[in-house]
């Protein structure tokens, strides 16, 4: 998937969608589909559609970007040291497949679930509801919800 070329994603995601994925940007705080939502679902890589968190992780840490507690499996994420904002280290969160830029991971999250706050751009996901799992081939994640 880390092959798929740049000029075929501009055509098939939005600008955002690519901004993000693609240049590592970031939406701005309050504004992605996302962050006040909370259906049922997984949310998948918007470029491989990859699995990558589920809504049972997804809380509201007011940061103004949907927030996880973990991800489905923790295989499909790679964390990167980033030191990008004025020498801030951040860790970066990318999905293992599409290597898309999804966001951050911080340590402020609920210390009950770990103490992980996946602070991911709403832009680098794509939303399928429990009740259509099965037929976008998701099934194996129904499990998750019973």
């Amino acid at each position: 998937m880390k092959d798929v070329k740049k000029d075929e994603l501009k055509k098939r995601l939005t600008p955002i969608q690519y901004e993000v994925t693609q240049n590592e940007a970031t939406e701005r705080p309050f504004t992605g589909e996302y962050d006040a939502f909370y259906d049922d679902g997984i949310f998948v890589d918007v470029v491989s559609g990859k699995p990558l968190f589920s809504s049972t992780d997804k809380y509201d840490a007011g940061c103004g970007w949907p927030s996880f507690t973990k991800p489905i499996d923790s295989k499909e994420v790679i964390e990167k040291t980033d030191r990008k904002l004025l020498g801030m280290k951040r860790t970066e969160v990318r999905s293992q497949e599409a290597d898309s830029h999804l966001g951050h991971v911080f340590n402020d999250g609920p210390p009950e679930e770990g103490g992980l706050r996946y602070c991911i751009n709403s832009a680098a996901l794509r939303f399928v509801p429990k009740e259509q799992l099965e037929q976008e081939g998701y099934s194996s994640y129904l499990k998750i919800f019973n």
